[in-house]
This record gives C-alpha cells, sequence and structure tokens, in this order.
C-alpha cells in the first residue's frame, strides 16, 4: 500500500472522530504555542539588551581603574576597581601618534549625591564631562546647549539635567532652562535638558545631572589623586571603527602601563571592557533563559505526546476487528505500521502547525503588554517547535503503531 493511500486511511480514522482528534492535538498545540512564545521573548530579550548597549554610543571601549577582577562589568556608572586613572591618562590617549585607532576620548567623574532646588531634592548621579562627552556617548541635549570648552576653563558652575531630575526637582516646568539646582549645596545654573535615555539594566540613566569635569574636580569632589593630578572615574574611548577596537585596545593598554610603570611582567591596574564584551556576557545569560523557558515549555509537549500515544492505543483496541480483516485481505505488516503511525504523525503535525500561530500571537500579546520590547519570532523557535512536534508525534507513536502491525488476523477477527 502506497503513503498516499496510508495517509487517506489515517484522515479518515481521524476525521471519523474528530472530538477526539481535537482534544488529542490541544496538548501539541499547547506545547508548541508555548515553545515559540517564551523562545521569543528570549529573543527579544537579547536584542533588548544589545540595542541599550548600543544606544550608549558606538565602538567604544570603557577604561576603568583596577584589575579586572576588581572592577565591576558594567556602564561607565558601574562601581569601579581601586586603581588610579587621571587627567593626564586621558590626555595621553589623545596622542594620534601612539593611539592612531582612537577617535575620541572622554574622561569623567562621578558620584551620587543630592540635588535640590529648596524645596525639592532627588538622589542622582552627578557626571563631571568634556565637551567631546556628547558626541561619543552619543547622548545630547533635547534643550539648551551642551557643556562647552569655556566652560571647562572657567570651571562654570552650569548643569544639564537628565528627564528623571526634571520631573522630581521642576514638576511643572518640563525646560527648567536657567533655573538653579543646587549640588552638594552649591548653586548651579540649568542650561540643558537632557534627551530621555530611559532605563537601562543597571540604572535609570535619565536620573543624571551633568556639569563640567573641571567643575566637578575642583569645586564638587575632592579628586586629587597620589601625584597630584585629578583623578577621574572612568575614561570613555571611541575606537575609529568596529574593526579596529581590538587594536585600539591595545595601544591604550600599552600608553597607560608605560604611565603607570607596570612591569613586564605585572598585571594591569586597569580594565579595558568593550561593549562586545559586555554584550557577549549578557547574551550567554540570555541564551541560557531561553533555553531554560524552551524546555520547561517542551514538557508540555511531552504531555502531548503522551496523550497521542494514550488515544492511538485506544483506537488500536477499537479498531482490532478493522486490523484482522485488512490482515485477512492481504495487508502487510508494513501496511498497519504505517497506517497507525501515519495517524500519529498527522495528529502532531496539526497540532504543531495550529501550535505555530498561537506562538506567534502570545509574542505579539507579549510586545504589547510589555513597554518599549518586542518578542521575536525566529525561524530557529519555529523549526524547533515543529520538528521537535514531528519528533513527539514519531516517537509516542510506534508503540500503537507496532501492537496493531503484530496482531494475529485470525484473533482479530474473533475480537469482541
Amino acid at each position: 500500500m502506497s503513503v498516499t493511500e496510508s495517509m487517506r486511511l489515517a484522515f479518515r480514522a481521524l476525521a471519523a472522530n474528530k472530538l477526539r482528534a481535537a482534544l488529542t492535538m490541544l496538548g501539541i498545540v499547547i506545547g508548541v504555542g508555548a515553545v515559540i512564545t517564551l523562545m521569543s521573548a528570549g529573543e527579544g530579550v537579547s536584542v533588548y539588551i544589545e540595542e541599550q548597549f548600543q544606544g550608549i554610543g558606538s565602538n567604544l571601549l570603557f577604561v576603568v581603574p583596577g584589575s579586572l577582577e576588581e572592577a565591576r562589568m558594567g556602564p561607565p556608572s558601574a562601581r569601579m576597581g581601586t586603581g588610579e586613572l587621571t587627567n593626564g591618562d586621558a590626555e595621553a590617549l589623545r596622542d594620534p601618534i601612539r593611539a592612531p585607532d582612537v577617535a575620541a576620548v572622554s574622561p569623567q567623574l562621578f558620584r551620587s549625591t543630592v540635588v535640590s532646588t529648596g524645596r525639592r531634592n532627588v538622589l542622582a548621579q552627578v557626571i563631571g564631562v568634556a565637551p567631546d562627552f556628547a558626541t561619543v556617548r552619543n547622548w545630547f541635549p533635547e534643550v539648551g546647549q551642551f557643556i562647552s570648552q569655556e566652560h571647562m576653563n572657567s570651571r562654570a558652575r552650569v548643569a544639564l539635567l537628565g528627564k528623571t531630575v526634571v520631573e522630581e526637582l521642576f514638576p511643572d516646568n518640563q525646560y527648567p532652562l536657567e533655573q538653579t539646582v543646587k549640588i552638594n549645596g552649591i548653586p548651579f545654573r540649568v542650561i540643558g535638558v537632557l534627551e530621555e535615555k530611559g532605563g537601562s539594566q543597571f540604572s535609570d540613566e535619565d536620573n543624571t545631572v551633568l556639569v563640567p569635569l573641571t567643575t566637578a574636580q575642583t569645586r564638587l569632589f575632592s579628586s586629587r589623586s597620589r601625584s597630584g593630578d585629578y583623578r577621574v572615574s572612568a575614561i570613555i574611548v571611541q575606537a575609529v571603527s568596529g574593526e579596529r577596537m581590538k587594536a585600539a585596545s591595545e595601544q591604550i593598554a600599552a600608553i597607560l602601563r608605560e604611565r603607570h610603570g607596570i612591569a613586564f611582567s605585572d598585571e594591569d591596574d586597569f580594565s579595558i571592557i568593550s561593549q562586545a564584551d559586555i554584550i557577549a556576557v549578557f547574551g550567554q545569560i540570555t541564551n541560557v533563559l531561553t533555553i531554560f523557558l524552551g524546555a520547561i515549555a517542551g514538557i508540555s509537549l511531552l504531555v502531548g505526546g503522551i496523550g497521542i500515544m494514550n488515544i492511538m492505543l485506544v483506537s488500536v483496541t477499537e479498531r482490532t476487528r478493522e486490523i484482522g480483516l485488512r490482515k485477512a485481505v492481504g495487508a502487510r505488516r508494513r501496511d498497519i505500521l504505517w497506517q497507525f503511525l501515519i495517524e500519529a504523525m498527522t495528529l502532531s503535525l496539526i497540532g504543531g502547525v495550529v501550535g505555530i500561530g498561537l506562538g506567534v500571537v502570545g509574542a505579539e500579546i507579549i510586545s504589547t503588554l510589555v513597554e518599549d520590547f518586542r518578542a521575536i519570532v525566529t525561524l530557529d523557535a519555529v523549526a524547533l517547535a515543529t520538528g521537535f512536534s514531528a519528533a513527539v508525534g514519531l516517537f509516542f507513536g510506534i508503540s500503537p503503531a507496532r501492537r496493531a502491525s503484530l496482531l494475529n488476523p485470525i484473533d482479530a477477527l474473533r475480537y469482541e
């Protein structure tokens, strides 16, 4: 008997018990839908994290004090190690001869401190920055102006406020230009409001106040190093291109090792972390999370497979006389085996196709419910769920099909 004939018989048998077939497929439908939905959510998390880090800027290297063991992996606002970086280090990295693959250098000094207007106050991240910070971090003022070299030279008491700070301190004024805020009790004039960045995996970036680096070092925070130079919390370096980031990292390391007097055999007292390194770490975490979620959803597929096996065993028992009759008129074991195996596979595959649609709908629902998040349905997730559902049908259909093919035709014909 041909495969086509076996499929025709399988469909006819399933059509004779539509409700039972539909209920049997339900487990596969839910399982496939859950796998695709959860894997799509996991893929969406990976893309979201990558977009968040790309929003920081492009081709960036974060130079932080301390060894890799001491440094806390994260953005510039993360906790640093015990080494020191200074203004002199940042200036040395601007040397185009020794660091030809460095496009821009932006040192910064940051502390968490209270910012107030007299009536309201907020605990914010105050960052001392240089004029090139806006270009390197891709973070510009929505209104007003950014910190200029004139502000740096005069150690001006001017500030740019993040959106969260504005909402807390000036709830009735969206753009409080020329207003006064106090940082550590020292008055600063607001010259701009920063573009909204939104929350990241580490903190609310909009809960930030930018001031001139020289002002932060001399008027706000004590930042003298052991050598007498002014310390910085981190140095953000922008490479000329993504392909030259490794070369730029090597040039930075060579310059800083020489400036810090580090011997050839000694470890660095600083760390250079790239965006790619951070994204890779989070990518590993999200990949494990996606696999874990997919495995949990896969349990429902196994439950659905057990349901298929149970119904197929019942079907074999109900159709014992039919099997005996078909064998009596010349049907071979292989024909019987294929008939019941195709029935099980059909249940599983139809359930898989419906489950794909359910999974896509589930991904859309998640994207709608979670703000600024997009669950991404990938071909890999669809292929995995479909392939797994087919494998479930094959695996759990073999035993009932084999049992049907081994029935003795005489005993089957006498079965009541």
